[in-house]
């Protein structure tokens, strides 16, 4: 009797298994919902899934479009030649059926990358308020890829989504490049504009590629094969959250700032006369809390004037290495459990008193240097009025306890991105790819001269669209500048970037001038959408007119003591940005570089220094960090970062 009912229990889960297409159900993909953009003047096409063998009509712009779904149940219909236009409806039948609603015709781009393509437009709202504002525009559409990966197989659907309008509510979460990407091209063509983002925060390139162009790379191929394995993943995680939250266990019970309940050093009646004292912002390695790992609690009392108190206010805290909890008055308001997002927290209106108030942060760092980022902002701030944070603050350890090693980020492994959040997406037609990614490749820069390529010509493969547009962020500039000419990753990785424009149908923003030294996630995301969109004008659309880029260099030519810099993208002609120009650096036989001065002569940089009287090698804004370089055309764009050596 118990097997009975064992066998039918198993019979009946087999049947909720069991596609609805298995029963003649019609299904559709994610994609093709209601606001769905449909790329214009394309072979478009429209699938889905139903009974084995079954007939199929679409009805749109008042024809019918037949068609039969093989023995899987699959089935598609095309659409040719559709103009820009909308909101239109759609039909779908197959035994049942299914309307789309709100449908436009324009152009439809795909978003993709790591954290800086995925940033939303809510991390940078404090810069942007005014174009949140004026955001609303149902002519842009947009469409967030559910982010997950599968290491066995290619899906054929994303497991949710759906289109959005451009308005001040749901442009929060689009990606800024993204939202200042479509808004050029809007304000440029009038064309509806469809962003499908299918990005992923730390993501490297290889996460990206399918498994059989990994094959050219068998070191990744054979992660790919290993995280095949479910249980191995199971493990892994496991052992990640068992270590990692015991860690915080430990932590919180050493603490001493917690070990008494009464009376927590968050509480402002805490003695804290005995506390050391350390200037805020910065970073604590270069105080007797360097090499310390675990909790510090750091402390600032402040002056709030009546005009203050009685409405709400925020507490803004720039950045913190690693995690932190916030609290005024005691009173607990925010925390963030990692470095990269700016802290922006909610004070509760009446929390705020008018004279002495206590401001309490416990931060954690989990390994490396903890403290408080410099060149960011650190206030209180209610209405119009802000109290500076910046100066003398108490602090003291509460807890100390060994570094606490990375989590394995499973998701970014090989070929697992690809499966999940592109292969869904291939047959839905579309313009072309914006693509802001490499950070999380930069110390491999040799490797990505083949991976990067590899990944363009893998996505133009499976699409099946041709060398479609495939528009792309060179890394901004990041990390502390050096005064002396250096070496660089990040500048090799620019170089491999720039290589890369050999490619057919590919165009590049330059964005070294727009990042922060600081932050690898910097908030000026409206000019790199800008920078983007005018490449698309020349890639995408053949605006033959349009100045796209900013100058790339040709040719060099050693002329005596000088050397002589020839460059294409020159626009209405070449400029120096901000005085004479900077970031030149030449090198003898000896391969030491120096720096140089340069100078602009008919539309040519002569660059010499007179220590070296037989120059055979020249950079420009070779660094992390090449703050200064301002070589640009006169519309504004700046030079790429080059390399070039007399052979």
């Amino acid at each position: 009797m118990n097997k009975i009912i064992k066998q039918s229990i198993l019979a009946v889960l087999l049947v909720l298994l069991l596609p609805l297409s298995f029963f003649g159900q019609l299904r559709v993909p994610r994609l093709i919902s209601d606001g769905m953009v449909l790329q214009k003047d394309a072979d478009v096409k429209i699938w889905g899934w139903t009974a084995p063998e079954g007939k199929v009509s679409v009805s749109f712009l008042d024809s019918v479009y037949l068609g039969s779904a093989n023995s899987a149940g699959e089935w598609e219909v095309h659409f040719h030649g559709l103009k820009a236009g909308g909101p239109y409806a759609m039909t779908i039948e197959s035994g049942n059926s299914v309307t789309i609603k709100d449908i436009l015709i324009g152009e439809v781009w795909i978003c993709s990358g790591q954290s800086n393509m995925e940033l939303p437009m809510r991390r940078v709202s404090p810069i942007y308020g005014d174009e949140i504002a004026g955001s609303a525009n149902p002519q842009i559409r947009y469409f967030a890829v559910p982010q997950q990966y599968n290491f066995n197989h290619p899906l054929d659907d994303l497991t949710s989504g759906v289109w959005k309008p451009a308005n001040p509510e749901n442009v929060l979460n689009f990606s800024a490049v993204a939202y200042f990407f479509a808004r050029e091209l809007y304000e440029k063509y009038h064309v509806p504009v469809g962003l499908i983002n299918a990005s992923l925060g730390g993501s490297p390139a290889e996460a990206w590629l399918s498994g059989e162009s990994l094959k050219s790379f068998p070191d990744h191929y054979r992660e790919l094969q290993r995280f095949k394995d479910t249980s191995l993943i199971v493990q892994i995680d496991n052992s990640d959250r068992f270590r990692i939250q015991g860690w915080y266990d430990r932590l919180n019970r050493k603490d001493e700032g917690y070990k008494n309940p009464v009376k927590k050093w968050s509480d402002p009646g805490v003695d804290a006369s005995g506390w050391a004292t350390m200037r805020i912002p910065g970073y604590w390695d270069k105080t007797p809390l360097q090499g310390i790992n675990g909790a510090v609690w750091f402390r600032k009392v402040v002056d709030i004037p009546v005009a203050m108190t009685g409405k709400p206010a925020k507490l803004i805290l720039g950045r913190i290495v690693d995690a932190d909890s916030a609290f005024i008055n005691g009173i607990f308001i925010g925390t963030i459990s990692y470095q990269y997002p700016p802290r922006r927290y909610d004070i509760p209106s009446g929390l705020l008193k008018e004279g002495k108030n206590t401001v309490t942060v416990r931060v954690i760092s989990n390994a490396g240097n903890g403290g408080f980022v410099p060149d960011k902002p650190y206030f209180i701030v209610a209405g119009e009025q802000k109290i500076n944070l910046e100066g003398e603050w108490q602090y003291r350890a509460g807890g100390v306890m060994e570094p606490l090693g990375s989590q394995t980020f499973i998701r970014w492994k090989p070929g697992g991105l690809f499966n999940a959040m592109i292969s869904p997406l291939l047959n839905y037609r579309m313009k072309g790819v914006i693509w802001y990614q490499g950070e999380s490749n930069a110390d491999r820069p040799d490797e990505y001269r083949k991976l990067f390529p590899a990944l363009i010509n893998d996505w133009r493969e499976h699409w099946q669209e041709g060398n479609f547009p495939f528009l792309f962020v060179q890394l901004p500039n990041f990390m502390e500048k050096k005064e002396q000419p250096s070496e660089s990753n990040w500048a090799l990785f620019r170089e491999v970037q720039l290589k890369t424009l050999a490619l057919p149908n590919t165009g590049m923003a330059v964005t070294y001038d727009i990042g922060e030294w600081n932050d690898i996630h910097p908030l000026n995301k409206k000019d790199v959408g800008r920078r983007l969109a005018l490449a698309a004008r020349k890639v995408a659309y053949g605006d033959n007119q349009v100045v796209y880029s900013g100058p790339v260099c040709q040719s060099m030519k050693i002329a005596g003591r000088r050397i002589v810099l020839s460059f294409t993208n020159q626009g209405s002609g070449l400029v120096s940005k901000n005085g004479k120009l900077k970031y030149f650096a030449i090198a003898g036989d000896d391969r030491q570089f120096q720096w140089a001065n340069a100078k602009i002569r008919k539309n040519k940089v002569i660059v010499r220094n007179s220590q070296i009287p037989k120059p055979v090698a020249v950079r420009y804004a070779w660094a992390d960090n090449p703050e200064g370089a301002n070589l640009y055309n006169k519309e504004g764009l700046p030079a790429s970062p080059f390399r070039m050596e007399y052979r």
